[in-house]
């Protein structure tokens, strides 16, 4: 994130009509602050938009969006650069990370959070007043945007999809008018913007529903990859009949032989049963004895924490890397399918995948909700993620991926999940992201809020000709 700015020193010269509406700064591409602006945390997106805004408030944000129009710019948006669909090249990029405010009702158990929040900043905040937000796997992401595509964490299965739990958003039109959007505001847009993506409106803030949970049952089982064969199946076996109170996952891990790793799993490879259990320890430990009394882990490390440590659990980097990550529902977890995914994630098979993860989902997800997420019926959502180091590799990644799905064909859906999803793959797959009917509600809507596109850089939703 760049540090605290104030308004760029070029006030002269091309943008300073942009900037003399503005509280924030304005970065052209000869300010020395462009290249750190203009990064995305995966560090494979080069964009180079043709001038950056980092709004302070939603006035800037309207005045940016004006501008844009009347000089024909299209607008990307960006809080920390994750998941990004489309690189904001010759584009505006609003840049949303000093929009930071949080504010928390303790007593309606709300949070109001602005456009550039991570959500990092509502755990620890919530979780001083004993409440929780229904965050992902990483505090290092941006709230909205998480949002806008649905948003599964480790409270998912008891309480839904962070989409299913905004009480209204805050957003900006692509012709720069400022609206309230709700359930009895604007409902069609509120419709769509929980889990329709970013290209129908710019989100400058929301309200969210928080949860009374401070302490959880989390962790991870680390079993020696030889039998994971072995720990899929048990998985599999396990997942029907566990309660809401319990989000999980199977992971096969490749360790990477880097210092940042600790010692006893630095180059290493294991199968993991992960999960955060939100009821009664007692009862979370109990659920355990499973996996406990099936065969004993190489590693052990569930044990009741504050959930502000959630992140503990995954462990997602934090540190901006270059990644390629893509992702399938599977109808079933057969025999053959856990064959396909052991031998794709071997490093002694020459597999360039970090993980290879299945979630179970289910639970309050599946519950109707008067949204575009889609799905909803999926109950085993596979991700794929790896790293790369040249054009080669992210290549060679790119089509071993696309050889792993269509290997797994037989067992998918044919339905993806948009937040695991990111440049091309997103862009070609988005039909895949939602049902028939809600692509087309989301079609329409997108012809009657941005008929020209101009916002073309989140999920890519076209306006019907």
């Amino acid at each position: 994130m760049l540090k605290e700015l104030s308004k760029t020193s070029t006030r002269v010269g091309p943008w300073s009509l942009l900037q003399a509406g503005l509280q924030g700064a304005v970065i052209g591409p000869e300010d020395p602050r462009y290249d750190e602006a203009r990064r995305a945390w995966n560090l494979s997106v080069d964009q180079r938009p043709t001038v950056i805004v980092v709004p302070k408030s939603a006035a800037d944000v309207m005045h940016a969006v004006r501008f844009a129009r009347g000089e024909k710019l299209g607008v990307a948006v960006q809080a920390t650069g994750h998941g990004n669909v489309r690189p904001a090249n010759g584009c505006m990029l609003i840049l949303t990370s000093q929009m930071q405010s949080v504010t928390v009702d303790a007593v309606a158990q709300t949070a109001t959070v602005a456009a550039g929040v991570k959500w990092g900043t509502v755990l620890e905040k919530t979780q001083a007043m004993g409440l929780a937000p229904l965050l992902g796997s990483s505090p290092d992401v941006g709230a909205v945007g998480y949002t806008l595509g649905g948003g599964m964490g480790w409270l998912t299965r008891k309480y839904g999809l962070s989409a299913d739990s905004v009480n209204y958003f805050e957003v900006v039109t692509a012709q720069g008018e400022l609206l309230r959007v709700s359930d009895t505001e604007n409902s069609d847009l509120f419709w769509g913007l929980r889990g329709g993506g970013g290209s129908l409106a710019i989100v400058t803030g929301m309200e969210i529903k928080l949860y009374p949970v401070t302490t959880v049952y989390g962790g991870n089982l680390f079993y020696p990859i030889e039998q994971a064969r072995d720990v899929i199946a048990h998985y599999r076996a396990w997942v029907p009949s566990v309660p809401d109170e319990l989000t999980s996952s199977v992971v096969l891990m490749n360790f990477p032989p880097i210092p940042d790793v600790p010692d006893f799993l630095r180059g290493q490879s294991f199968a993991m049963v992960r999960g955060c259990y939100c009821g009664p320890v007692a009862q979370g430990k109990a659920l355990l004895d499973y996996w406990r009394g099936w065969r004993a882990p190489q590693v052990d490390d569930f044990k009741s924490m504050p959930f502000s440590q959630v992140a503990m659990i995954s462990n997602d980097p934090v540190e901006p890397m270059a990644a390629l990550t893509s992702t399938a529902w599977l109808r079933e977890l057969s025999n053959e399918a856990i064959e396909i995914m052991v031998n794709s994630s071997s490093p002694v098979q020459g597999s360039p995948l970090a993980f290879l993860e299945v979630r179970h989902a289910g639970g309050a997800i599946a519950r109707p909700q008067a949204s575009a997420y889609s799905n909803r019926d999926g109950v085993l959502n596979m991700q794929m993620v790896g790293a790369f180091f040249s054009a080669e590799e992210q290549t060679a990644l790119k089509n071993f991926m696309a050889q792993v799905k269509q290997a797994l064909q037989p067992y998918l859906t044919g339905k993806v999940y948009m937040n695991f999803l990111e440049g091309e793959e997103s862009r070609a797959q988005v039909k895949n992201g939602f049902s028939p009917d809600a692509y087309q509600r989301l079609a329409e809507l997108k012809a009657r809020y941005d008929p020209d596109n101009m916002l073309g850089y989140g999920f890519n939703i076209k306006p019907p000709h």
